[in-house]
């Protein structure tokens, strides 16, 4: 499993483990500077604080994920593409499920709009163990009342999948400046270089299918977005929240390991919600909850040191 060693990861994982064996750690940054302006296509404006995961979330935290809710997995949260990344064993009602030895760290891709929503759902409802339902991943942040039926984020969500708002302010907001960058990095720089990790630069992706794939998130530690933030121009595109719940196609946001240079916060491509793409992710954003103690750790939390260690789930 990969544990992201930051303050804020560590904290909110264990306050968030519920009843899962095997709590999923999130890599925070915050994202503050609230009431900006919208960039000059109408998005990016937030009134309020926030969080956002510093990148997508990787195979290990899906698979721990799937061992929590998926011994049945009436929704089908895992596919068989994903089976070279997360291997699915034993029968309906004792699936048990697994990342496959180097690939924990690389972005979970095959993962529907209504997957994601259901892992946020289960993050918000404090990781707890058991059947596909209200307490688990069919209420909480999102309420599902059919296998693709949806409403909009529910007041007091504290754990979600972030808005097209939420991820661009995160990505391409220049607070200093009370401005945008073009690209999703501190530099500032008109540009990005497509090459392998950890790069030369600080504005270095996997894009331009340069690499061939994803790759491990956050490899480009050099390369991070004003807030902290990484991958948000290459490794996958990324499902972000519709302002239209009653589309049957959402947004993505992002390039991905192929997409060349031209990742700009007015990009915006739709697709269905119920694709399954391996050049498509997801991350989450947050909001503490008053009186949980999460917000007692803000003052302690701050931005994350990124600093990144590997360690094998234990049995």
């Amino acid at each position: 499993m990969r544990v992201l060693q930051s303050l804020g990861g560590v904290f909110v994982g264990l306050l968030l483990s519920g009843a899962s064996a095997s709590a999923v750690s999130i890599d925070w940054v915050s994202v503050g500077d609230l009431g900006n302006a919208a960039a000059s296509s109408g998005y990016g404006a937030v009134d309020h604080g926030y969080r956002i995961s510093n990148s997508e979330v990787t195979n290990a935290q899906y698979a721990e994920f799937l061992n929590a809710v998926g011994a049945s997995d009436p929704n089908a949260l895992w596919v068989g593409f994903m089976g070279p990344s997360i291997q699915r064993s034993g029968i309906a009602g004792s699936y048990s499920y697994a990342a496959v030895a180097g690939q924990e760290d690389l972005p979970v891709t095959y993962v529907s709009y209504y997957d994601a929503l259901r892992f946020a759902n289960w993050l918000h409802n404090g990781q707890p163990t058991g059947a596909q339902g209200a307490s688990t991943t069919e209420d909480g942040a999102y309420t599902f009342t059919g296998p693709s039926s949806v409403g909009a984020r529910n007041v007091g969500a504290t754990i979600f999948l972030t808005s097209e708002d939420e991820w661009i302010k995160a990505g391409f907001y220049d607070a200093a400046m009370s401005t945008y960058t073009t690209r999703p990095f501190a530099d500032s720089l008109n540009t990005v270089t497509c090459e392998a990790p950890p790069g030369g630069t600080t504005h270095s992706a996997n894009c331009g299918n340069i690499l061939g794939g994803p790759i491990d998130v956050a490899s480009y530690l050099t390369s991070p977005s004003h807030y902290g933030t990484f991958d948000q121009h290459g490794n996958v595109a990324e499902w972000n929240e519709s302002s239209d719940v009653g589309a049957t196609q959402r947004p993505i946001r992002g390039g991905n390991y192929f997409t060349a240079s031209f990742v700009l916060p007015t990009n915006r491509t739709l697709v269905s919600a119920e694709a399954e793409r391996r050049n498509i992710g997801f991350r989450v954003a947050m909001v503490p909850e008053p009186g949980t103690g999460l917000l007692l750790l803000s003052g302690l939390i701050g931005f994350s040191a990124h600093r990144r260690v590997r360690c094998r789930r234990s049995a």
